[in-house]
C-alpha cells in the first residue's frame, strides 16, 4: 500500500525532491503497520544551520520504540560544534529579519508559504507520510496521528494570504498637538530559540516555529531526538514551498547542547515545551527570558447533574489514555460526584479502558517513564489509608517494548478526597504521570470547597474540565480556579487540538500559547511605542524653560 503510495507521490509535481527521496527511503521504513515493523534500515537525520543541511561529527542510533532494534540515525552534535549556530543566531538583528517597517514584503511571503504548505498537507499522499512517521516515532493510533496532521494543516490554512500581515496590526492614539500622534506596534525580538517535546512531534513545533517566523523571528529548533525527524521533513517541506531556507535552523541532539547555544548565542526569547524541571533550569540560565508550556497536571470535575452517562464515559477515557496518555493536556485527575459513581460511572470506564490494546496503538509505549517507575508511583498512591486499584495497574505482555520506555495497562487509582487533601498525601497525589494513568476520587454533598482547596493547591494550571450543564455550578467553579484552558460543559474535556481556540497556561507570567493570533503575538512579539512628531513648531515666545 505504502510503496503505491510512494509511487504516486514520484510522479506527482510539486513536492520537493528531498522530501520525495526521504520517502522513497522510508517506503518500508514508514510502515504501514508500525506495531509488526522490525530490520528495517536506520532513517538518518541532518542538522540546518545557515541554510545547508549536513552532519555532525558523531551520531547515535536511537532504539525503536516497539522493537527496540536501532532505527534512526540522529547527529550526537557536540558543544564543540556549535559555532555555526551560534553566529547564525548572533547574525540576527534586534529588529528581526521583517518588522512593519522592515521588509514588510516578508509578511505576504509567509501568507503565501502557508497556503502552499496546506495546499501540500490535503494531498493524501503528503497527510499518511507524516501520520505514519509520527506513529513511527512516538507510536500511537492512527486516527490520532492523522488528527495531528490535520489540525497542523489547519494552522497553516488559518494563517495563508493576508492573515500573517494581520498579526503585526498595530494601533494609533491622537497627540497632544499638530503633528504627533503615538503608534502601538508588534515588534519582532530576532534571534529567538524554540524547544519542543516528544509526544506532539509535528504540531508543537509547526505551530510555534511558524509563529516564530510570521513575526520576524529567526528561530533555532531543537526537538526531542528520538522524534526530530518529523521537524526535519517539516522544514524540507517548507524550503520547498517558499520558505527562505536561512529563515530556521534546526540542531539535533542531546538538550545540553542546545543549552551551550542558548548560553553562547543569548537568544532574544526562548519558548520551552517541556518538563517542569527544565522549563525552571531554563527560566534561570535565560534570565527569565522565556515563555513556558511545561508539566500540566490537567483535572475534570464531573458536577452532580448526571446526563450523557455513555458519551461522558467515552470522553474521559480519550482525555487520560489516547496517545497512551502521553498528552500535555491528558486528565489526570477526575473529580466524581457521587451521583456519578452511583450511576456506574467508574465501571464504564474500566470497561472502555480494557478495549485498548498494543496491535492498534490504542495504548503503547510510554517515552518518558520506565515500567517500574509507573507502576512504583502506583503502588505509593495504593499505600494511602482507603485507595484501591480500579483497574490497569500491570504490564503490558507480549511485546518487544524496550526496558528504557514504559509499557503497562491503562491504569486507574482510587484515593479518597479527605486523604489525598492532607499534605503527606497531596505531593503524589499531584504528580503527574505522563502515560497511561490517572488518579480518581469521589466528591459529594459539601464537599465542593474541598475539591476548590485541590485545585488551588495544584502547581501548575493547564488544561480542565467542568462537566455539568447547571450553569450556576459551572460559574462557581469558573470563578474560583485559574486553569489556562478550561473546556465548560457536558462535552467538557481536557484534551482538545489548539486549532480553533487559545492552549496554554495561567496563572505564570512565563506562561506560553499557541494556535491564535493572540498566542502568537504573546510569545513572538513585543510591543514597541512609535510616537511621531513632525509639528508644527511653536513660537519661539511659547518656549519657556521649566
Amino acid at each position: 500500500m505504502l510503496s503505491q503510495q510512494v509511487r504516486a507521490l514520484g510522479q506527482a509535481p510539486g513536492l520537493a525532491q528531498p522530501l520525495l527521496q526521504l520517502v522513497r527511503n522510508l517506503t518500508e521504513w514508514a510502515t504501514v503497520d508500525p506495531v509488526k515493523m522490525s530490520g528495517s534500515t536506520p532513517a538518518v537525520c541532518q542538522n540546518l544551520v545557515g541554510g545547508r543541511w549536513g552532519p555532525a561529527r558523531e551520531s547515535r542510533q536511537l532504539p525503536d520504540p516497539l522493537t527496540g532494534e536501532p532505527f534512526l540515525t540522529v547527529p550526537h552534535t557536540q558543544p564543540d560544534e556549535i559555532g555555526p549556530f551560534v553566529d547564525s543566531l548572533r547574525a540576527v538583528p534586534k529588529s528581526g529579519l521583517h518588522n512593519p517597517l522592515k521588509n514588510p514584503q516578508r509578511y505576504l511571503l509567509y501568507g503565501d508559504v502557508s497556503f502552499r504548505v496546506a495546499a501540500e498537507m490535503r494531498r493524501p499522499v503528503v497527510e499518511d507520510f507524516f501520520a505514519r512517521l509520527i506513529q513511527r516515532v512516538a507510536p500511537k493510533s492512527y486516527d490520532q496521528a492523522l488528527g495531528e496532521v490535520r489540525v497542523t494543516r489547519k494552522f497553516f490554512e488559518n494563517f495563508s494570504g493576508d492573515q500573517v500581515r494581520f498579526l503585526a496590526r498595530g494601533f494609533t492614539n491622537p497627540g497632544d498637538h499638530p503633528g504627533q500622534t503615538s503608534s502601538g506596534n508588534r515588534w519582532p525580538y530576532g534571534p529567538v530559540a524554540l524547544i519542543t517535546p516528544f509526544n506532539f512531534p509535528l504540531e508543537i513545533p509547526a505551530l510555534q516555529l511558524m509563529g516564530a517566523l510570521y513575526m520576524g523571528n529567526k528561530p533555532l529548533l531543537h526537538v526531542d531526538q528520538r522524534v526530530s525527524i518529523v521537524a526535519q521533513e517539516l522544514l524540507r517541506l517548507l524550503h520547498h514551498c517558499g520558505m527562505p531556507p536561512a529563515d530556521a535552523d534546526l540542531l539535533h541532539g542531546p538538550g545540553p547542547t542546545c543549552g551551550e547555544v542558548l548560553r553562547a548565542a543569548q537568544p532574544r526569547s526562548t519558548l520551552f515545551t517541556g518538563s517542569q524541571r527544565v522549563a525552571e533550569r531554563l527560566a534561570v540560565e535565560t534570565a527569565g527570558k522565556v515563555f513556558l508550556e511545561d508539566a500540566g497536571f490537567d483535572w475534570k470535575l464531573l458536577g452532580p447533574d448526571v446526563a450523557e452517562l455513555e458519551y461522558v464515559a467515552w470522553q474521559c477515557d480519550q482525555d487520560a489514555y489516547a496517545c497512551t496518555g502521553q498528552k500535555c493536556s491528558a486528565q489526570s485527575m477526575l473529580f466524581a460526584h457521587s451521583n456519578w459513581v452511583r450511576a456506574g460511572l467508574l465501571e464504564r470506564l474500566a470497561s472502555l479502558a480494557s478495549r485498548r490494546q498494543l496491535a492498534d496503538l490504542t495504548v503503547g509505549p510510554v517515552l518518558s517513564w520506565s515500567t517500574e517507575a509507573i507502576l512504583a508511583h502506583t503502588r505509593r498512591l495504593l499505600s494511602i489509608p482507603g485507595a484501591k486499584l480500579l483497574f490497569g495497574g500491570q504490564p503490558l505482555t507480549g511485546h518487544s517494548i524496550p526496558s528504557v520506555y514504559g509499557a503497562v495497562q491503562p491504569t486507574a487509582v482510587f484515593v479518597p478526597l479527605e486523604e489525598a487533601l492532607r499534605p503527606e498525601h497531596f505531593e503524589a497525589v499531584t504528580t503527574e504521570v505522563f502515560g497511561p494513568f490517572q488518579v480518581v476520587t469521589e466528591w459529594g454533598e459539601g464537599q465542593l470547597p474541598q475539591v476548590l482547596e485541590a485545585c488551588e493547591r495544584m502547581s501548575h494550571h493547564l488544561t480542565a474540565a467542568v462537566v455539568s450543564n447547571d450553569v450556576r455550578f459551572v460559574q462557581q467553579v469558573l470563578a474560583n480556579t485559574v486553569n489556562g484552558t478550561t473546556y465548560v460543559g457536558i462535552r467538557a474535556r481536557t484534551t482538545g487540538a489548539p486549532q480553533n481556540h487559545w492552549f496554554g497556561p495561567a496563572g505564570d507570567p512565563r506562561g506560553a500559547g499557541i494556535g491564535t493570533p493572540e498566542a502568537i503575538r504573546l510569545v513572538w512579539s513585543c510591543h514597541r511605542e512609535i510616537i511621531t512628531d513632525f509639528g508644527p513648531v511653536p513660537p519661539a515666545a511659547a518656549l519657556k524653560q521649566s
